[in-house]
C-alpha cells in the first residue's frame, strides 16, 4: 500500500461504482467493466488507483485477477471521519 489518499481516489463517481460493485461480491476486470460505460483497460486505471491506496485488493485464480474490497483499507478513512462523531 502506497500513502495515496483514498478521499482523492474515491472522489471518482466510475471508482465508487467499482466499490459499491465489488461490495456485493469479488469480481474480474472484465466483470467490473460490463456495468461502466467506459474501456475495460480504464477499469484497469481506476483499480491501480484504488489498489494504491489501499481500498481493494486482488488475487489471482490462475489467469485471472479477482479483486474485491479491501476492509482495512478503509480503517484510515472512518478514523478520520469518526473524529465529527466522537
Amino acid at each position: 500500500m502506497t500513502n495515496a489518499d483514498p478521499f482523492t481516489a474515491i472522489a471518482d463517481p466510475n471508482r465508487r461504482h467499482i466499490l459499491e460493485d465489488l461490495r456485493r461480491s469479488p469480481k474480474t476486470v472484465n466483470d467490473l467493466a460490463k456495468t461502466l460505460p467506459i474501456s475495460r483497460p480504464a477499469v484497469s486505471q481506476h483499480l491501480k488507483a484504488l489498489l494504491d491506496c489501499g481500498l481493494v485488493d486482488v488475487k489471482a485464480e490462475g489467469t485471472r485477477r479477482i479483486y474485491c474490497v479491501n476492509r482495512p483499507g478503509f480503517d484510515r478513512m472512518n478514523l478520520w471521519l469518526d473524529q465529527f462523531w466522537s
